[in-house]
């Protein structure tokens, strides 16, 4: 995640700095990103929805609507993978940055809402009850397609429930030199009204300057003893 020292998620609101700019800590988020070598990225429904930016539209010529799992691109080196338990995000086509497009669902997503996703090239896989269990989703992506490192994007929230259900391993943050500091702002992880005390700790792994003022810092997420 890049973000400020104030935990914001949003560089167009942040203040200035004679370190660097939004454009040198996004290059510097990009490169981090690709030295993390994942063969997937993963975003929440928020954050998906603003990459997409595709609204519904129904194909012309009714397709297949099937279940539990549906593969347009068994054989893609890389993935988008998105969270969105109840069907809301639409897609113009398969690819996002050229990586395959890959949705985890709810079981209560409709017919046509699949075959909308299957007319434009986009896989998923559809929960088998009406709790979500994303480990066992991501289980499939890596037997099938074989996706074996995600590197997880946010939002806050999937963020603190993909970290509190063991699926996290490293906590990755890039601080710029600047604040944003407005009241109710975004923040890296967000666990509901709970908190993640008791459930999870961190350990520092290093901490490394990048230039323009930015700071990579790198945690191993451990699970608390004794959390449940």
């Amino acid at each position: 995640m890049l973000t400020s020292p104030d935990g914001s998620l949003h560089p167009s609101r942040w203040t200035k700095s004679p370190d660097g700019s939004k454009a040198d800590w996004s290059s510097l988020y990009e490169k981090v990103q690709k030295e993390l070598g994942g063969n997937a990225w993963m975003v929440g429904r928020v954050t998906m929805a603003e990459i997409s930016k595709a609204t519904a539209h129904p194909p012309a010529v009714p397709a297949s609507a099937r279940r539990p799992t549906h593969f347009a691109r068994p054989d893609a080196e890389s993935f988008a993978i998105a969270l969105d338990p109840s069907g809301k995000l639409h897609f113009a086509a398969g690819e996002l940055y050229g990586d395959h497009v890959v949705v985890l669902l709810g079981s209560d997503v409709s017919d046509s809402h699949l075959a909308e996703l299957a007319a434009y090239g986009v896989s998923y896989v559809v929960s088998d009850g009406p709790d979500i269990d994303v480990g066992e989703m991501l289980d499939v992506l890596g037997e099938e397609l074989g996706v074996d490192r995600i590197v997880l994007e946010g939002g806050a929230r999937i963020n603190g429930s993909l970290m509190t259900s063991g699926l996290v391993d490293e906590l990755s943050l890039i601080v710029a030199p600047a604040l944003e500091s407005r009241r109710g702002s975004d923040r890296v992880i967000e666990f509901g009204e709970e908190c993640l005390a008791g459930k999870v700790e961190l350990s520092l792994i290093e901490c490394t300057p990048l230039g323009n003022g930015a700071l990579h810092l790198r945690y191993a997420v451990l699970k608390q003893s004794g959390a449940t």
